[in-house]
């Protein structure tokens, strides 16, 4: 359910600014209008084992304990699409070749981005730009359970198409294919690309989450929920 509102002059919403040398490491930074908001990723860093000194009896020395292994969690970033352009108001990107066939799937909205990612086992797979509500229908920030998919949806308070709609809140704010233009908005749900949206739809399953922020960053390894989040 989109309305025009003519909000924003420049037709694109996400720059990367490409890989590190490293190649373990990218910047994302994502441009519209004074907006920028920047995700980072890199490698985090594990402390080291202490060291053990020679003690005067080996048969009480205490043995060197090994650092912990990180916890491989499906709700970490494990890897993000290389993209190397802006990504404009309509087009998308959707690449499931570095994700496994199977895993959980997490879906993450920044609103000062104004960008969509999908993580599937942790690997990003697809990514576009949004629409987004504004004044006294904004976007609500937080994490939401997919509660509903109805391919053929129409909204019965604007009477309004919202193809391939999976609910988020039982007021009716949704992700749901739109006409993603510059100068238009929603009522408060998350606006995609139509085919973006039957891709999504396609893979996303009841109870998935949602996680909806204004500003969110993150680095490779850190989890894209919580603790309290992801049971």
């Amino acid at each position: 359910m989109t309305k025009q509102a003519n909000l924003w002059s420049k037709s694109w919403v996400r720059m990367p600014l490409g890989l590190l040398a490293t190649g373990a490491a990218s910047l994302l930074a994502f441009n519209v209008g004074q907006d920028i908001a920047g995700t980072l990723f890199g490698n985090s860093t594990a402390e080291a084992a202490p060291m053990v000194t020679a003690a005067a009896d080996p048969a009480v020395m205490t043995p060197a304990v090994a650092a912990p292994k990180p916890v491989d969690s499906p709700f970490v970033v494990k890897s993000i699409l290389p993209i190397n352009e802006p990504i404009k108001f309509g087009k998308f990107y959707w690449d499931e070749t570095r994700a496994p066939a199977t895993g959980p799937l997490v879906v993450t909205v920044d609103l000062t981005a104004r960008v969509i990612s999908v993580f599937r086992d942790g690997h990003e797979i697809g990514a576009a730009a949004i629409l987004k509500g504004y004044g006294e229908k904004p976007t609500p920030t937080g994490v939401f359970p997919i509660t509903q998919k109805d391919a053929d949806h129409v909204s019965n308070i604007y009477d309004a198409p919202m193809p391939h709609m999976l609910r988020l809140t039982n007021d009716g704010v949704s992700i749901h294919g739109s006409k993603v233009e510059k100068g238009y908005a929603t009522n408060g749900c998350v606006g995609v690309p139509d085919d973006f949206a039957a891709k999504l739809f396609a893979q996303a399953k009841l109870g998935d989450k949602v996680i909806i922020t204004d500003g969110r960053k993150m680095t490779v390894g850190d989890p894209i929920l919580t603790g309290e989040h992801a049971s």
